[in-house]
């Protein structure tokens, strides 16, 4: 999923944790100017980081394709023939709008994805397109090529259809069978990415809870969540060194733009320092347990930003403000975090904590 970059001003601002006074089971909403969001639209928005729906249509049928690579042009050529008996988006008139796109790994975004165009409803569409990929032979045979077939909905909404994956390390260029059109069964997703169950890498980072005392009054009624951003560790690398990372934070369950703040992109290195403190303030001691911080953390690429990983902090309950929500799912280290936090207030609690694969909520206008 590529999120909106946008520039780093407001990273330094604080954001009110206000409440609706009339309502106060009401869900809770960061910013006192964004406006309440409702509970529905908070528990639905939680979609995968990858562009696309991975689980709700059935894997089936087959793709036609071959490749072949070019000596004189230096470049590998996929030739997307066809497609038959996928499964049907719209069940009802038994059709799809498929299309396919292919990706080298695992630089999946240094090369780039290509693409067919969208042949509307049909489950068995033809394309007879060329996919082209300018590169040596030699990095080539490193690579994997992932070929996806995808529906594409009135709304440019994509659901999966099936995958297949070529290994062009052990592939024999020289055999000229396999520059023929063949057919692959479409296979599920074993894993939304190679990168989900490799290692992510790490952040090193500080939490701190402060509690503002209102005069006339002994005990404070509201409080600041400080959360000093210190550096990431062996970020995994997408395209290669070309790294150019930064943090983004929400405080769930308000997804509003009013509600993120973010550090500075850091670029070349695995191992950026930020050193970036974030502010929120308006906690009463009670939002503490229905309210999780999001980091997550981002590759800047061109107009679009690839999800490296993120961490979840709060207490893990599965619910915030009395309803379920599929984010409130921090780890067993997540929680011990904000909750050594919560119980030690006006102090920093440190913490190196694995980066991990999350479900993003949708940002909310």
């Amino acid at each position: 999923m590529s999120d909106d970059r946008e520039t780093d001003t407001a990273s330094e601002s604080s954001y009110q944790f206000s409440r609706h006074k009339k309502s106060p089971s009401s869900l809770t909403n960061l910013s006192s100017s964004s406006g309440m969001t409702s509970l529905s639209s908070v528990s639905g928005s939680v979609m995968s980081v990858y562009s696309g729906d991975f689980g709700n249509l059935e894997v089936k049928g087959n793709i036609q394709f071959a490749i072949d690579y070019v000596d004189s042009l230096k470049e590998l050529h996929v030739f997307v023939a066809q497609c038959k008996d996928l499964a049907a988006a719209d069940v009802k008139k038994q059709r799809s709008d498929p299309y396919v796109k292919t990706y080298l790994l695992p630089d999946k975004g240094k090369m780039g994805k290509k693409k067919t165009l969208v042949v509307k409803k049909t489950l068995n569409p033809v394309y007879n397109e060329i996919l082209r990929y300018k590169i040596e032979k030699q990095i080539l045979k490193t690579q994997k090529l992932n070929l996806s077939v995808w529906h594409r909905d009135t709304f440019k909404r994509n659901s999966f259809l099936g995958e297949v994956e070529l290994d062009l390390e052990t592939w024999d260029w020289d055999n000229k069978q396999n520059k023929q059109l063949k057919w692959y069964p479409l296979k599920r997703k074993t894993a939304p990415t190679a990168l989900e169950a490799e290692n992510r890498g790490e952040m090193k980072l500080a939490l701190q809870y402060v509690p503002e005392p209102i005069p006339g009054k002994k005990l404070p009624t509201t409080g600041e969540v400080h959360i000093w951003v210190k550096e990431c560790v062996d970020l995994p690398q997408l395209r290669g060194s070309h790294l150019n990372s930064f943090v983004k934070c929400i405080i769930l369950p308000d997804t509003s733009r009013k509600s993120r703040q973010k550090t500075r992109a850091v670029g070349k290195t695995t191992n950026p320092v930020f050193n970036h403190t974030m502010v929120y303030d308006g906690f009463r001691p009670e939002d503490l347990t229905e309210a999780c911080v999001e980091l997550t953390v981002w590759d800047h690429y061109k107009l679009t930003n690839q999800f490296l990983g993120g961490l979840r902090i709060g207490f893990g309950t599965g619910k915030s403000y009395g309803t379920e929500v599929d984010w409130m799912d921090s780890t067993s280290e997540e929680v011990a975090l904000w909750e050594k936090m919560v119980n030690s207030p006006n102090t920093w609690i440190e913490a190196t904590l694995p980066l991990r694969m999350l479900l993003i909520a949708k940002i909310s206008k």
